[in-house]
């Protein structure tokens, strides 16, 4: 197909092609006309430096730079800022930075003496090698919008969540969201209210990264379907041990909604083993992470799509009209209707 003046221009860095390639199926569908994603030359030399060169023309073009900074955080970062400089230099009208997952967000303030805050940092980064607009998905902390000196669209899976919700429960009545800290208790109160669920809340002791201290549960759950719902799931002991908790006070069954599925490796352990062994029945996860077949390799983690989500930001980013519609279920459900269809055809 040939490219349509006036179509979004997309060019994909290496951190996870799959999620590209659908946003650009997805666009084509929403855009009426092909949207593909441009020629680029992505290369390391011998010692490891990063060359970009893009192949197509982009003067003038509104482009969107696709790359999730993910594992290896440090390498897809870099590679993020050489896209945006690349494009810079070859008089693109406008780049906006679409990050699924916004690696380094969950260092947002400073949490000792003597510490950086690298969110900032990252923000000042991205800012400074030419991105005029970024657009993520469920940062750790929403205050990190306020660390971009150009505009910042932070879109939420939560709505994602609640049609898939709805989908596949079939008495909402017996569902309660679960936060898994107290820190999170804004985004599960938005997700049970979208879906008229009750809701509780696991208070951990947390002495250091990645280490559960206690847990205590706040709320009833005996005889009802739980749901943890959290941005980030990272080594997934936070994750098994909530889990385990809800069981023990009585829980029907336990679920997970993760916007971000990290699921790393820790002392030869992975997060998907963990999630095997664990009273977990299900995790559900974006894709805004690449699959990892060593890491995600178990029978009770599921993947739910961004890309039809990603794609309406960017045709309304491109067309500059609201994004704060993609906030509103009633705005998202048509979109995924057609996405469920096709997954289940």
């Amino acid at each position: 197909m040939q490219r349509v003046e006036g179509a979004p221009r997309l060019i994909a860095g290496g951190a996870n092609r799959p999620l590209a390639q659908d946003i650009a199926t997805a666009l084509s569908q929403a855009h009426g006309d092909a949207v593909d994603l441009a020629q680029a030359r992505i290369e390391r030399f011998a010692d490891s430096e990063i060359f970009v060169e893009i192949m197509d023309n982009v003067r003038g073009e509104d482009v969107f730079v696709l790359q999730p900074t993910s594992n290896p955080a440090n390498d897809n970062f870099m590679e993020l800022l050489i896209m945006i400089d690349a494009a810079r230099r070859s008089s693109a009208h406008r780049i906006t930075a679409v990050m699924p997952y916004f690696g380094y967000a969950r260092q947002d303030r400073r949490t000792a003496p003597r510490t950086p805050i690298t969110a900032k940092l990252v923000a000042n980064l991205i800012t400074q090698a030419g991105a005029n607009r970024v657009l993520t998905l469920d940062l750790h902390a929403g205050q990190i919008q306020g660390f971009f000196d150009i505009p910042t669209d932070n879109l939420s899976a939560a709505p994602v969540f609640a049609i898939d919700i709805r989908r596949k429960f079939a008495d909402l009545n017996n569902v309660v969201v679960v936060s898994p800290d107290v820190g999170g208790v804004v985004r599960a109160r938005n997700l049970a209210g979208r879906i008229g669920a009750d809701l509780a809340i696991v208070d951990k002791r947390r002495e250091k990264a990645n280490e559960v201290e206690a847990m205590m549960l706040i709320g009833s759950v005996k005889g009802r379907d739980c749901v943890i719902v959290d941005d980030i799931c990272d080594t997934a002991g936070t994750l098994c041990k909530a889990a385990a908790l809800l069981r023990e006070h009585g829980a029907a069954s336990v679920h997970a909604y993760i916007a971000h599925g990290v699921l790393s490796e820790k002392g030869g352990v992975t997060a998907a083993s963990k999630i095997d062994a664990s009273e977990l029945d299900r995790l559900v996860v974006t894709d805004s992470i690449a699959f990892d077949p060593r890491t995600m390799s178990s029978d009770k983690i599921e993947r739910l799509s961004i890309a039809p989500l990603m794609a309406q930001a960017i045709l309304n980013v491109g067309n500059d009209t609201s994004v704060s519609s993609l906030f509103d279920e009633a705005s998202v459900e048509p979109i995924y209707a057609q996405y469920y269809a096709s997954i289940a055809g």
